[in-house]
């Protein structure tokens, strides 16, 4: 009965922070994402779980391996949902894709997106370089932090998948991300565009003309979940969830076929995560294929449904992290993280200046990257220009298109 219980909670727990977030302000500006990591958290850590299903008494030792953990039934749930949840949301996040506007951006706006990640390159290879011998599996932390750097949450579990990290090393991760963007978030609403203002050209009618052409196929809520129950949606909605099914089968099978010429070629090769990585390059790849058929791209409410299946796995992930893992011993990840988020931003800044790009197209690019796509509206808004909210959202969603695969790329450079 435990079992069910749990199932039931990792499911439902997040349609209640949807609703609560859909009629609570306060909650709403936390976010869903945060709210679910502080429930996992209280979950896996105060001995509810425990008391919920005696079999996850041991989960919470930070020293156990995941050899160890196989066999427990609680860890298989955990685990079982963390994979199904992440391969399940990548290709409904990237339905809504539309590549024609990728086409149709203004030549200030490509370059500000290419100077952000030649940016979060240039900070993350720094920060890999200085603490490599002071944190285990730097390199996929590296990864990491270019996944989120390039596209938020989604792509940062995705990663966390593909290159098989450990939930205690995820939590404190993200966590230190969270902290940081944080109070990056804060500069961003406030004095940043001031700041900048001191070195860099400010935003001019002649930018305001350049992105007069721009398409407006993103204006579209993207936390917005009205309406995703009614018959007319719901059955769409279904459709999609089929299709991403059938996206992660043939992954598989192109996955397993890669995997299988490797061992057969002599190439050594960690078959576990050597297949997870294929697959979540496969199904990134197959998704924005995808998105080029007019129907699967016209379906509504896509992303919301990902994002739904991005929440269980945060929930989960969280529920199976250990808070002990926050001690003095991480340090080193905090300080690195300081060097990526902030460090990106001022060097992305001093690249914008050489350049000639404006300071509003720089501030919006930047969080487009570093904070996902729903940020980008109330960024503009601080910024009293709303003539960037659209190429600013579609900077965003390229991030989520190619984060997968910068993110593997950097980690394999690393490794």
């Amino acid at each position: 009965m435990g079992y069910i219980i749990l199932i039931l909670f990792y499911l439902l727990c997040p349609v209640l922070i949807i609703y609560l977030n859909g009629r609570y302000p306060v909650l709403n500006r936390l976010g869903s994402v945060v709210l679910c990591y502080i429930i996992g958290l209280i979950l896996g850590n105060s001995g509810i779980l425990s008391l919920l299903v005696p079999d996850a008494d041991g989960l919470r030792q930070v020293a156990t391996g995941i050899s160890e953990k196989a066999g427990n039934p609680v860890y298989t749930i955990q685990d079982t949902f963390q994979t199904v949840t992440i391969i399940l949301a990548i290709p409904l996040l990237l339905f809504s894709l539309d590549i024609k506007t990728w086409f149709k951006m203004a030549g200030k706006t490509f370059l500000s997106l290419v100077l952000g990640m030649v940016s979060a390159l240039i900070t993350i290879f720094l920060g890999f370089y200085l603490f490599r011998n002071m944190v285990p599996d730097l390199w996929k932390i590296s990864g990491l932090l270019i996944g989120v750097y390039t596209g938020g949450t989604p792509n940062l579990a995705a990663l966390c998948l593909a290159l098989n990290v450990d939930p205690d090393t995820y939590i404190v991760t993200h966590t230190y991300d969270l902290v940081v963007g944080a109070f990056v978030l804060l500069f961003l609403f406030t004095i940043a565009q001031k700041f900048f203002l001191l070195f860099m050209r400010p935003f001019s009618m002649k930018d305001k003309e350049s992105l007069a052409g721009s398409t407006s196929s993103y204006t579209d809520q993207f936390e917005s979940y009205t309406g995703i129950f009614n018959r007319k949606q719901l059955l769409p909605v279904l459709v999609s969830i089929i299709i991403s099914i059938m996206i992660v089968g043939l992954s598989y099978l192109i996955s397993s076929s890669i995997v299988w010429i490797t061992i057969k070629a002599g190439i050594p090769t960690d078959k576990q995560t050597s297949m997870m990585t294929y697959m979540v390059l496969t199904i990134t790849t197959l998704g924005i294929l995808a998105s080029l058929v007019p129907r699967i791209n016209r379906i509504q409410k896509t992303f919301q449904t990902g994002m739904y299946f991005i929440l269980i796995f945060c929930l989960v992930v969280a529920s199976m992290a250990d808070l002990r893992g926050f001690n003095l011993e991480s340090w080193p990840i905090l300080v690195y993280i300081i060097i990526c988020v902030p460090g990106a931003l001022l060097v992305h800044a001093l690249l914008s200046k050489i350049f000639k790009v404006d300071v509003d197209n720089f501030l919006i690019i930047s969080v487009a990257l570093s904070m996902s796509p729903p940020f980008v509206p109330p960024v503009a808004a601080a910024l009293k220009n709303r003539f960037i909210i659209i190429p600013g959202i579609v900077v965003g969603i390229i991030g989520y298109a190619i984060g997968n695969y910068l993110g593997v790329l950097v980690a394999m450079i690393l490794k």
